[in-house]
């Protein structure tokens, strides 16, 4: 990937669009080459530098448009928008319109980020019209892959982006340009994955990635689009084995380029991700850095990283954390979501049912898993309500998804729901046959949360039909996994399981307030909550005025006092004892 350049060569140059190809080694040396090379190496700041001292000079579109691209690198987003616009000025005052046009289309994808969907129109439309009557070149390709790009991730139209991509693959190929080509070919795989043909698209996406990482792809910006493009999909469909197949090299590059910063949107979609792997320590890391990194340079991606850290907050069982977090990104659909888990998980059907029913209807039909979580939730919620039909026609809309889209997570969720309602039914045995491939399923996924939740109902049917063995096996996994994960609240519930099923306790349809006689001291307790809210022993330390060593050994004495293992099971405890 050296040799890469992120600045036109000249008016009316550029075969990329957003960034032009690398520069020719026989260059003519002129003003603007220790700016081009520096954007070369990857050395942005030593870009910066580079075409500022030319603009002092002489404020060239050229050299603006360099050090657009050296701000952008550096994270400088919307330093980096205003100087690109004032190229964009200077192009079209030279009557440039074919660069004009680039700068044009080149804001609108970075405005969508930082300013706004209107915003990223208008720069789209201006584009348009400035490449009205001009020879078909690189920049109508680049302009139909952004357009296709828009059609399909702000308007959900899977015809037009079809259109508008197919246009840009064919300039991409006749001209030879194979960013455009490969770029092309990746929106191609998204929409594919979008239209259900998961299989597919995932093999054009897993096509256009290679050709970026291994150094065809010459733009940088190109290269981060392809790689963003694999992440979106996987994430859209759990494809958590894929993510990580790519995950290194893609953090690598990064790495080796200085461009994590510009890639933070992305890392928000791998950390929703982890969260599904059940790599929760790595998800809130991830997660915190995005946030802050959003507020700085994109504020109004803030709500991807708060809604996705709502969501782990709701899988640990901080509820009240989740609901405020919810709360503060109310409108968008993960919000309801999770709010509806959280009124079914607390007993509250009724209002989980509103909350589901009302996700359904505002969610796009692409959003494939997450209809898929609604319709399983529903299911409970109604049959906690006594309405079986409408439990059935939730599971028929499910089943209805599965026959769309076939992926192994709606699968086992189809499955799941099968078997619960088989097992409401009095089909205990074709139950449990369900219920085993969901858990098959989830663990196939890499999704510990779900398949631990599946145990547990497989654990019951299992009790059902006079197996009490398997189904303490099951359980029991399901409490390992859980207090792995640090899922407080469903650790207890599948401990009250593991007593049910042992004799020790009858059933609870929700957790009580056990008494609150234990062993700790006030001090030990103010810790453990702060364990609980995901704090390390540095953070509990701050916040308590406590060294870090006073915080180690106040930890070490929960654990032995309660005869844990970990600082989750102690936190598991405490959520039992309705402590946190």
């Amino acid at each position: 990937m050296r040799g890469l350049s992120s600045v036109a060569p000249g008016p009316g140059g550029g075969d990329n669009g957003r960034t032009p190809m690398r520069d020719p080694a026989d260059r003519i040396a002129d003003p603007l080459q220790n700016g081009r090379a520096a954007l070369n190496r990857g050395a942005w700041d030593e870009a910066r530098q580079a075409f500022e001292a030319v603009c002092e000079t002489s404020e060239t579109p050229e050299a603006l448009e360099g050090l657009g691209w050296a701000l952008f690198w550096l994270d400088r987003t919307e330093e980096a928008l205003e100087i690109r616009e004032r190229a964009f000025r200077r192009y079209r005052e030279a009557g440039d319109g074919r660069a004009a046009a680039r700068l044009a289309y080149g804001l609108a994808v970075d405005c969508i980020d930082l300013r706004g969907e209107a915003p990223a129109s208008g720069w789209l439309e201006r584009a348009r019209r400035l490449l009205e009557g001009i020879e078909p070149g690189p920049e109508h390709g680049w302009l139909a892959l952004w357009e296709g790009h828009f059609a399909l991730m702000y308007r959900r139209d899977t015809v037009a982006a079809r259109e508008r991509g197919k246009v840009a693959l064919g300039i991409g190929r006749e001209q030879g340009l194979l960013d455009l080509e490969m770029l092309a070919l990746a929106l191609e795989g998204l929409i594919l994955v979008a239209e259900g043909e998961v299989e597919a698209g995932m093999r054009r996406l897993d096509e256009a990635t290679a050709a970026a990482l291994a150094g065809e792809m010459a733009a940088l910006d190109a290269v981060g689009a392809t790689c963003c493009f694999l992440v979106h999909a996987c994430e859209r469909v759990r494809d958590y084995d894929r993510a990580a197949q790519w995950g290194e090299r893609v953090d690598r590059f990064a790495r080796e380029w200085g461009i994590a910063p510009s890639l933070t949107v992305c890392r928000t979609q791998h950390a929703a991700m982890l969260i599904g792997q059940g790599e929760w320590v790595r998800a809130e890391e991830e997660l915190q850095q995005a946030i802050e990194r959003l507020s700085a340079s994109r504020p109004l991606l803030v709500v991807d990283g708060v809604e996705q850290l709502a969501e782990l907050r709701r899988r640990q069982g901080r509820w009240d954390e989740a609901e405020e977090l919810f709360a503060r990104v109310e409108s968008r659909s993960l919000s309801l979501l999770g709010r509806g888990a959280i009124a079914h998980d607390r007993g509250e059907a009724a209002t989980a049912a509103d909350y589901l029913e009302r996700f359904l209807r505002r969610t796009p039909p692409d959003n494939w898993n997450g209809r898929a979580s609604a319709l399983e939730l529903l299911v409970r919620s109604r049959l906690a309500l006594g309405q079986r039909e409408e439990a059935e026609t939730a599971a028929s809309h499910l089943r209805g998804l599965l026959g769309r889209v076939d992926t192994p997570t709606i699968r086992a969720t189809t499955r799941q729901v099968e078997g619960i309602l088989l097992g409401v039914d009095g089909a205990c045995e074709e139950a449990r046959r369900c219920l085993e491939d969901a858990v098959d399923l989830f663990l196939q996924s890499q999704a510990p949360f779900e398949a631990a939740r599946a145990r547990l109902d497989l654990a019951r049917c299992l009790a059902g039909i006079d197996r009490p063995g398997p189904a303490r096996q099951e359980a029991r996994s399901a409490l390992e996994c859980f207090q792995k994960l640090g899922a407080a609240r469903e650790a207890f519930r599948a401990e009250e399981s593991l007593k049910q099923l042992a004799g020790d306790a009858p059933a609870a349809a929700a957790p009580t307030t056990p008494p609150t006689d234990h062993p700790l001291t006030s001090r030990e307790l103010e810790v453990l909550r702060l364990v609980a809210q995901g704090l390390g022993d540095k953070e509990i330390a701050d916040r308590l005025n406590l060294s870090g060593h006073t915080v180690h050994r106040h930890i070490s004495n929960i654990r032995t006092k309660l005869g844990l293992p970990s600082r989750s099971a102690a936190v598991a405890w405490a959520a039992q004892k309705g402590l946190l």
